[in-house]
């Protein structure tokens, strides 16, 4: 396994939509997995059950996630441009997609889902990791959440990963990528949602959560 550098650690999983979308009902697992990519090692232990199970099944989906064929399908189109960013750039990209087609699958609004998790990311904020705490009022502040519904939230995002990496990572041009392959991004993100969507569904209901 590539050693990568820390900027690239604290930027590997962006698509924090998607990851609230998949907790099912349950706000602890919400809060676990929202927070998941900040804990590490014997951290999780500081949790209750509830979050710890989030913080797992954000492991899960991450594992998944890059392990999927449909996936390496949008990562290669963009790995020689931009090397190991390429699965940092595609988790924007498919919560772009999923807040573009929300009505397929969830029946509460983007907005409403978007205020709601707002909420209660804020009202539990003091026991979250430094760097979640740090990020989460920019976060609400910026309205990333729904803010990657449009190409220019994306291009925003994306130009402000890449200014917190150490090497030239060239993120601030991966909007125009979207763009120019909107068509084939959008069609994997479309055969891939429904697969993890029923991984993690199974997942939820194994461990005795409701969905």
């Amino acid at each position: 396994m590539i050693s990568l550098s820390s900027d690239f650690n604290e930027l590997a999983n962006m698509n924090f939509l998607a990851h609230l979308y998949l907790s099912g009902k349950e706000d602890a697992i919400k809060i676990g997995n929202f927070i998941g990519d900040f804990v590490k090692g014997r951290q999780l232990e500081e949790y209750p059950k509830e979050v710890q199970d989030g913080i797992r099944l954000h492991r899960e989906i991450d594992f998944y996630t890059d392990q999927h064929p449909i996936v390496m399908e949008s990562k290669d189109r963009l790995r020689a441009k931009y090397r190991h960013y390429a699965g940092v750039i595609v988790d924007v990209y498919y919560d772009h997609f999923l807040a573009n087609h929300w009505e397929r699958f969830h029946d509460q609004t983007l907005p409403d889902f978007v205020s709601q998790s707002y909420a209660l990311m804020e009202a539990n904020a003091a026991s979250f990791p430094e760097r979640a705490q740090y990020m989460l009022p920019y976060m609400v502040q910026n309205n990333w959440l729904e803010g990657y519904g449009y190409v220019e939230g994306i291009r925003r995002a994306l130009s402000g990963m890449s200014r917190r990496t150490s090497f030239r990572s060239r993120m601030e041009e991966a909007s125009q990528d979207l763009v120019q392959e909107y068509a084939q991004f959008e069609d994997e993100f479309l055969r891939f949602f429904p697969e993890i969507d029923t991984f993690c569904t199974s997942w939820l209901r194994k461990e005795g959560y409701t969905v």
